[in-house]
């Protein structure tokens, strides 16, 4: 026998034999696995087939509709929880066609000057050093809900019913609304005109005029 028909077989014998260390192995492996994990293995398949894990898949288009640039100056943010009650067919009929949940809501309101309303007649400048500038009102940049926080905390549904479905998204839009309005009531944004008014003074005085004068729109929820 030549050598590299030698090299050749001995490197077949030795490749058989690991191939057949490893089946074995795998054999006395599953075999000690024991009868606990294989019941851990069917448990946790029974647990994903009846609660299974949404699968979310973003469509692979993507349309900008509008860019626009902005000049806002935010000053004030407010953090408001809010729970609300939504339902429908709380009649006589409640215990079989109703349905009523309560939705914690959690979200931000942001609001602040909009620079980009300013007017060229609005800035005036003295010889002197002298700066007087009129701000825009106050308005809400931002009132929305944090979908990390907000969840539904309760749920009943009739016997005879699945639920209304988009009541859980007419909770969100009326959540979002009540935050808006709570904030609005607490006065954002008198806050967010008075932090912009005294930002400015700072920056302008940075700058080094003599007198800064900030008359302050009126805001109007």
């Amino acid at each position: 026998m030549s050598k590299p028909l030698q090299a050749l077989l001995i490197f077949g014998l030795l490749l058989i034999a690991a191939l057949t260390g490893w089946g074995v192995y795998a054999t006395v492996r599953d075999a000690t696995r024991g009868p606990t994990d294989v019941s851990r293995g069917v448990a946790t398949q029974v647990q994903e087939f009846f609660h299974p894990t949404p699968t979310v898949y973003p469509d692979a288009v993507t349309v900008i509709l509008q860019v626009r640039s902005l000049a806002r100056l935010e000053t004030a943010q407010y953090t408001v929880e809010k729970v609300i009650t939504a339902e429908t067919g709380q009649g006589a009929l409640a215990p079989l066609f109703g349905d009523r949940l309560l939705f914690v809501a959690h979200g931000e309101v942001i609001a602040g000057v909009d620079l980009s309303r300013l007017q060229a007649s609005d800035v005036i400048i003295t010889p002197d050093g002298k700066v007087t500038i009129i701000l825009p009102a106050a308005d809400v940049f931002v009132a929305a809900l944090d979908n990390e926080k907000s969840y539904v905390y309760d749920r009943q549904t009739g016997l005879l019913t699945k639920g209304e479905p988009t009541l859980e998204t007419l909770a969100r839009q009326v959540a979002e609304d009540e935050i808006k309005k709570a904030a609005l009531e607490d006065g954002i944004l008198n806050l967010a005109q008075t932090n912009a008014g005294a930002f400015l003074e700072r920056f302008l005085r940075s700058l080094r005029f003599t007198e800064v004068i900030i008359l302050q729109g009126t805001p109007v929820p």
